[in-house]
């Protein structure tokens, strides 16, 4: 159906649901002969991975990947490589209850209004457990991009409900972030989140947060004209996420309060390459990227499975309280940090092959 997949010269498709026996990508115009390594790969989907620590979901998942196809001697061939990952830790019965009523801040009732069925195990296709076969393709296309261009991408909890970190994108420490249970770079401020989330988790209760990512050594030229911008398809990338309700680039809305002086970047030349004085643009002018970091952030809503009593209606319209049961996360931008990165590889990668073949990457 349409809206499985994304990405044009390198495209990703996704299949299978949340409770079905596998779930899966095809990953479509990867260059052949890119030496994968595929310990890389499922690091990338450990760290998205649940049951990690008590803040996020429960569910006791191995998440290994296979490669079935595309892959000869280590090496990419260039044609379609497939990927399947078995779903193991789940039980249905925890569903059955829920199969004729509409949770509040899920897409069930959506998903009823538009087909007129719809899979209630763990929400079927509409849930974030669709976003491992993501991570999977999205190291792929890291890994294109490191090798052949050295762009680094680096995503990172923001802020979670009140309290935001006070590092600067050009300041996050790697080290600090795989070190944090919450991929939260400040030291100084984390203790407050763990005290927010160990409340929150007492009272059955969840929190919206931010995260922020850096991509680093994309080229200027990236991108293209009106409707396939190179910031627009990284916004429909992070928007399509599960739970997200809001995307800025660079200065984002608060160059709404700037005058055109405050806001623009000044040009000059270092080392011969064109360089910005700031960067309130986020690296990327007209859609395209002009070879500055490019900085966006990406808004998540509070995780709407909540061990607290909701009003909300049964398929007959009749009115119900619910109490969703289970471990949920208490914050979902903690794991989305390596999907925010998967999905930024594979826009990023996308346009690269567009660029090289229109163009040329200079």
């Amino acid at each position: 159906m349409p809206g499985d997949s994304i990405g044009k010269m390198f495209k990703v498709s996704v299949w299978g649901e949340s409770h079905g026996s596998s779930i899966g990508a095809v990953v479509e115009g990867c260059p052949p002969g890119i030496e994968l390594d595929l310990n890389r790969i499922q690091e990338e989907l450990n760290r998205r991975k649940p049951g990690r620590n008590k803040f996020v979901s429960a569910r006791n998942e191995k998440d290994r990947f296979e490669i079935l196809s595309g892959l000869f001697n280590g090496r990419t061939t260039g044609t379609p490589i497939s990927v399947i990952i078995k779903n193991e830790g789940f039980e249905k019965e925890n569903y059955e209850e829920l199969g004729r009523i509409f949770r509040p801040g899920h897409a069930d009732y959506t998903y009823h209004a538009k087909y007129g069925i719809r899979d209630y195990y763990g929400g079927g296709r509409s849930s974030a457990r669709m976003t491992a076969p993501v991570v999977v393709a999205g190291a792929i296309a890291g890994q294109v991009l490191s090798g052949e261009l050295g762009i680094e991408i680096q995503a990172y909890v923001k802020k979670i409900g009140n309290i935001r970190s006070n590092i600067s994108s050009s300041e996050v420490e790697k080290a600090d972030l795989y070190r944090s249970p919450v991929n939260f770079p400040d030291m100084d401020r984390e203790k407050e989140i763990l005290a927010l989330l160990g409340k929150l988790e007492e009272e059955g209760n969840s929190v919206g947060g931010i995260v922020e990512c850096v991509i680093k050594n994309v080229p200027a030229g990236f991108g293209e004209p009106l409707f396939d911008k190179l910031d627009a398809d990284l916004a429909k990338a992070m928007v399509g996420l599960n739970a997200v309700k809001g995307f800025e680039i660079g200065n984002g809305f608060e160059c709404a309060e700037l005058t055109g002086k405050e806001n623009n970047d000044g040009f000059s030349v270092s080392n011969g390459k064109v360089v910005t004085k700031t960067n309130n643009s986020g690296g990327v002018l007209g859609g395209i990227s002009n070879g500055m970091p490019i900085v966006f952030r990406v808004a998540f809503k509070a995780a709407p499975s909540i061990a607290q009593k909701q009003n909300t209606i049964d398929i007959d319209g009749k009115k119900i309280e619910i109490e969703i049961k289970g471990n949920h996360d208490i914050c979902v931008a903690i794991r989305a940090v390596p999907v925010v990165e998967a999905l930024s590889a594979i826009i990023v990668c996308d346009h690269y092959l567009r660029c090289r073949g229109q163009c040329g990457v200079k």
